[in-house]
């Protein structure tokens, strides 16, 4: 095993187990806004609880996906550092805008989230929870800004500096505003959103099950439910427009995930296959002229095939097919799910269904698996770019590590994340299992004049 295969695996190793945390961690930011906006319109204390409850599951969340994180800007460092010297002018621009204007902006209103009920009146402390939701959405936005102008770099030019190629800067709103960065956004913050809403749907079916906590399960899972329903059916919107960049600006990544290798019109979209990359060929269950018809809104749409594209320039075409297919189709199952679920709550028979009741409990590693598989296509599908069209990963390599030790930082790092994983989880089923606190064990909390205490007792 060479440095660059090791420096890839450990690269992706570490992103993919810090990504299960930051999607939880916006979405369910946006529910804490939406459970606290209840809490300060109705002042019913059951909606103080549910905010309290999941507040304390987030900042477990949180303070694992900040330790994950920081793991990643120094790899940057190490096993990328003729990457960096190369495009840091450009990449680190967004990164430090990440620390300067999102996750400072986060961390600096967690403290009243997390210690402020008793100490800030009630419309301050739901700005602090806006505030750290705004946050969270802020860092995504930054990070994707970076990541994208990876997938299509616009607003640089190469210069010379002490005898070393460059890429700088020429416009940092065009970098920052590049042909994918918005799309792909969007693309990821709802995903976010969908992780976060399954979360809480999963914990209360767990709740409904145990028959523990039920109205607080009940109105949890009615809320998650509209936000994971609403969500999920944007996001089949939102994933075509994504595709459309794709197509656009990555002729070989849209290739590869579409399995098409001769350049065609009426081309056709797979359900599910099988690449032959030796043969060049795919089979499996295809829709005739479906690809062209989304794509370009006609048949006659052209897309590009692989075999007019250098094959040195191709991506693990298989890989890419097998997780992007793989991803669509949690993304269809999801929607089901939740449709069929909105129907029997409009009809109040939601909470009768075992049977749902019980998948509800294990989907929430449905949402997951498509953010990482999602990820995992982008990043595949972009090789042997590290940034498209412009450098090579095996160019962005550091010269000065070696293969042994890439190997033993990698090994020590999966220890350690395996460690921390059991830590997050064991943290996640006490807290679940403790359950949500009753309104009568802090009668004040969250509370700041006397009046406010007595409208929440009359209306409980």
């Amino acid at each position: 095993m060479d440095v660059e295969f090791l420096s890839r695996l450990q690269f992706a190793v570490t992103a993919m187990f810090h990504y299960i945390f930051p999607p939880f961690s916006i979405g369910m930011g946006l529910l804490m806004v939406i459970f606290e906006s209840l809490f300060l319109i109705t002042k019913k204390p059951i909606y103080e609880r549910i905010t309290r409850f999941w507040i304390k599951i987030f900042a477990a969340n949180f303070s694992v996906g900040v330790a994950t994180g920081i793991v990643l800007e120094f790899e940057f460092g190490t096993n990328w550092a003729t990457y960096s010297r190369y495009v840091g002018d450009i990449f680190g621009s967004p990164l430090a805008a990440e620390g300067i204007f999102a996750f400072f902006l986060e961390s600096g209103f967690l403290a009243i989230l997390l210690f402020g009920w008793n100490r800030v009146s009630k419309p301050m402390h739901l700005f602090a929870t806006c505030m750290v939701f705004i946050g969270s959405v802020l860092s995504g936005f930054w990070i994707v800004v970076a990541n994208s102008w990876q997938q299509t770099p616009v607003a640089y030019e190469l210069v010379m500096h002490n005898g070393i190629e460059r890429a700088v800067i020429t416009d940092f709103w065009e970098m920052v505003f590049n042909p994918s960065s918005l799309v792909r956004f969007q693309h990821v913050i709802f995903g976010a959103f969908v992780q976060g809403a399954f979360l809480v749907i999963s914990v209360s079916a767990y709740y409904l099950l145990k028959n523990k906590y039920t109205d607080f399960a009940k109105r949890s899972l009615k809320i998650a439910m509209i936000v994971a329903t609403v969500t999920s059916l944007l996001q089949l919107l939102l994933g075509d427009l994504s595709a459309q960049i794709v197509r656009k600006y990555q002729p070989s990544k849209m290739a590869a995930m579409e399995g098409v290798f001769e350049t065609q019109k009426n081309a056709p979209l797979y359900i599910m296959g099988w690449v032959d990359e030796e043969k060049r060929e795919t089979k499996g269950l295809a829709i005739p002229g479906m690809l062209s018809l989304l794509s370009y809104g006609t048949t006659e749409g052209e897309i590009k095939g692989l075999n007019d594209i250098p094959e040195e320039n191709w991506p693990k075409v298989n890989a890419t097919f097998q997780t992007y297919h793989i991803m669509v189709a949690i993304g269809m199952l999801l929607i089901a799910l939740t449709l069929y679920s909105t129907y029997l709550m409009a009809r109040k028979k939601l909470f009768e269904k075992k049977w749902l009741l019980k998948i509800f409990v294990v989907s929430v590693v449905l949402p997951v698996a498509a953010n990482q598989l999602g990820w995992v296509t982008a990043e595949i599908g972009r090789q042997p770019w590290v940034v498209y069209g412009l450098l090579k990963t095996t160019h962005g390599v550091s010269k000065a590590v070696t293969a042994p030790e890439v190997l033993t930082s990698l090994i020590l790092f999966f220890l350690v994340y395996i460690l921390l994983f059991f830590v997050w989880i064991y943290v996640l089923d006490k807290e679940i299992k403790h359950g949500p606190e009753h309104f009568e064990d802090a009668p004040y909390a969250g509370f700041s004049r006397k009046e406010d205490r007595l409208d929440s007792f009359e209306n409980k």
